[in-house]
């Protein structure tokens, strides 16, 4: 009976203290698992801080992880858009940012010691505050906040990879047909970002533009020693420009415009047109540029992503299309 007595004791011992011991530390460790091969270990719950350069107030400023790619969708995508379309474009967002934190192995901004990312779009991306977004959106603001914060939130803590690791998940309005390869364009190779023919934004806005530019401004815009006027003079306007070759996707590689042979993206840069997506031909004393598309044409095409969102592909199909060969990933390990 004395050990039956003393086992009674023993096992009142580990109930009261062993099991509840137990039992808060699976509450304590609930939901904590080891992120994806390849990232350090982000737990799920926890809260992720990217340090943002803000152009406004010249401020490095420390917030949310997905406060942060909810006001990048608000900034760079239409907030009308389809649900689908816009977590496409919340895990672009979320993607590039991962790519340069330096939590996750990035170099950050080269610019502004400090910082993950800024907000100029022409540096990194682009971002909006409440602020902002209430004066853009007036009166749809709840509703279009609404249904941002809805993609963010659906696919919180996804992000694109190649072989494990996060891509640059580079964007654009509008391709014009098909995409631009990152070879075509900056010169480098990504496997991911590959030309890939792009039928769902011919009703962009921006699909097509024309741009009338005098044999004058062009002498201005691209150098008196281009000739251009003395071109025109000798031999008409006929004589002054013309697309020599091409890129895989149809793109403008090299153009001769007077004496100078200039690149596909030069010319764009120098007379401000949408794409290198350009046709050009003279009339009187004039050249008129027709361009299709809008932006650099690499990675995701927004109105792309629209118009296959209309036609019921998820988030997962429209990212897949236009990073080739990638692969949906959650930075906290499901």
């Amino acid at each position: 009976m004395r050990y039956v007595a003393v086992y009674s004791i023993l096992l009142v011992i580990v109930t009261v203290i062993a099991i509840p011991a137990f039992i808060v530390q699976g509450v304590s460790d609930w939901g904590r698992q080891p992120a994806a091969a390849g990232f350090p270990v982000v737990y799920r719950g926890e809260d992720i801080t990217i340090k943002v350069y803000v152009h406004d107030i010249k401020q490095v400023v420390a917030m949310n992880l997905e406060d942060y790619v909810k006001g990048v969708v608000a900034a760079e995508m239409p907030a009308e858009f389809e649900p689908e379309a816009l977590k496409a474009q919340a895990v672009a967002a979320r993607t590039y940012a991962v790519k340069h934190m330096a939590l996750f192995g990035g170099t950050g901004s080269s610019e502004y010691p400090g910082a993950d990312v800024t907000t100029d779009h022409n540096d990194s991306q682009a971002w909006q505050n409440e602020t902002v977004l209430r004066n853009k959106w007036g009166q749809n603001y709840a509703k279009y906040w609404g249904k941002v914060s809805q993609a963010a939130n659906e696919t919180r803590g996804l992000i694109i990879t190649y072989k494990g690791e996060p891509i640059n998940a580079v964007f654009h309005s509008t391709s014009g047909g098909k995409t631009a390869s990152a070879q075509e364009v900056w010169g480098f190779d990504y496997p991911y970002l590959q030309s890939v023919a792009c039928t769902w934004d011919q009703k962009s806005p921006r699909y097509q533009d024309t741009k009338e530019i005098t044999l004058a401004e062009l002498e201005v815009r691209l150098g008196a020693d281009a000739g251009i006027l003395a071109a025109a003079q000798s031999g008409g306007s006929a004589s002054i420009a013309g697309i020599i070759d091409y890129t895989n996707s149809g793109r403008v590689n090299k153009v001769r415009i007077g004496t100078k042979t200039l690149s596909g993206l030069e010319v764009r840069q120098k007379l401000e047109l949408r794409s290198t997506n350009f046709s050009v031909a003279p009339a009187g004393n004039t050249l008129i540029f027709k361009t299709f598309g809008y932006g650099h044409g690499v990675g995701l095409c927004q109105y792309g992503a629209n118009g296959q969102a209309k036609e019921s592909r998820d988030f997962r199909q429209i990212l897949t299309h236009y990073y080739t060969g990638t692969a949906i990933k959650n930075i906290f390990g499901s």
